[in-house]
């Protein structure tokens, strides 16, 4: 049964090799906008704790075969799954796929316009390239984990958003979109180089913009949206929950402080940074005084205050704004809408987190047109879970 999304990628085919954290956001992130993606899992496939993996909302949206890629049989069926796709997601450490026979070039020779993308940490080049590592040592490297965080504080690890998903994930979908889109021109496939500390790098992009121009400090939690400044900052209400404030601009500063009920004229100018903890005491002390709700209910209507209310991830959902959009999905596991929209190619969830190796089968006869006969052989061969 052929598979066909619903979204701007639908008709492109993706292998995603097992991977871990960004590797599987990309292949999330290209299924959701139509692309079909084939998950390469292990054999023999895990099926401990299938309750758990039901619920891996990176692994939605793609189908899973399980293969054996250090049976020579094994690496041979990749090689022919590739002659029927368009792009690969590699997330193993350099060097690691050309020792199991299915680095690039090998795949490219089987595949000329393959997009061979590879998802590293380090990147495939340089001194760290086989080291191990996390997110949080690839945003530590890049130079953006040394500026989050309050001044006289340790710096402060941004989950793992900035890393995995942001300088890993995101870059790894965009390079791979991009690299399909040089092949439709010309005919020839790549290998893109996917490196966390890359990418980190890319999004601290505004910040080196700002230091050169003289407007950022290099001292964690002084600057005017590392927590530094008044009008960039969370504030503590009356319960123990938290407000978020942006008014960067004066107006919309001037709009807040008056519904505080404070008279701009009575603050210290915002001009000056040596006045931004006088300034930033005054108006925790207001917040202080009422609940996250009726701050809520109070600055949440007017329209250019920049407030929104600190919520956990299990509260988001039920705010009216995501509600009106959709911007969750609810019924059973709580998890993103696809994003980005399109007006007329929307993307869309094609099916729940498959089980490692569950649609060995079908893959197989859909890509390969292999019947009952030669999937038996494979087994034999110890090449399929």
């Amino acid at each position: 049964m052929t598979v066909l999304g619903t979204g701007p990628l639908a008709g492109v085919r993706v292998l995603e090799l097992v991977g871990m954290g960004p590797a599987p956001y990309a292949a999330m992130l290209l299924s959701d906008l139509g692309a079909e993606v084939v998950r390469i899992d292990r054999t023999p496939a895990a099926r401990d704790g299938d309750e758990q993996l039901r619920r891996d909302v990176l692994a939605r949206g793609r189908r899973s075969v399980a293969v054996d890629l250090k049976n020579p049989a094994g690496q041979e069926l990749v090689l022919e799954l590739l002659e029927h796709a368009d792009g690969l997601l590699d997330p193993f450490r350099p060097g690691a796929a050309e020792r199991l026979g299915i680095g690039p070039e090998a795949c490219l020779a089987r595949r000329p316009s393959l997009v061979y993308a590879r998802m590293t940490g380090w990147g495939q080049t340089g001194p760290l390239s086989q080291h191990a590592g996390h997110d949080i040592n690839y945003v530590a490297l890049a130079g953006a984990l040394a500026h989050i965080g309050r001044a006289g504080q340790p710096p402060v690890p941004p989950l793992n958003l900035v890393g995995d998903m942001g300088g890993g994930g995101l870059f790894l979908a965009f390079g791979v979109v991009c690299a399909l889109f040089e092949a439709q021109r010309s005919g020839l496939g790549q290998v893109v180089d996917v490196a966390m500390i890359d990418g980190v790098a890319s999004l601290m992009s505004q910040i080196h913009s700002w230091h050169a121009q003289g407007f950022y400090s290099q001292q964690r939690g002084t600057n005017a949206v590392d927590s530094g400044a008044p009008f960039y900052e969370v504030y503590e209400c009356a319960d123990g929950e938290y407000v978020s404030v942006g008014p960067i601009e004066h107006r919309f500063f001037h709009k807040l402080v008056r519904a505080l009920g404070i008279d701009p004229d009575e603050l210290p100018s915002r001009r000056r940074r040596e006045t931004w903890p006088q300034v930033k005491e005054r108006i925790a002390a207001v917040f202080r005084e009422r609940t996250r709700q009726e701050w809520t209910d109070l600055l949440e209507p007017q329209t250019e205050l920049c407030f929104a209310p600190v919520l956990g991830m299990l509260e988001a959902p039920a705010h009216p704004h995501h509600a009106a959009r959709g911007t969750f999905l609810t019924d059973d596991v709580l998890q993103a809408a696809p994003a980005p929209r399109f007006s007329r190619t929307p993307g869309a969830v094609q099916r729940p987190p498959a089980l490692p190796g569950e649609d060995t089968d079908d893959v197989l006869a859909d890509w390969l047109s292999l019947d009952g006969p030669a999937l038996s052989i494979l087994r034999a061969s110890g090449a399929l879970g």
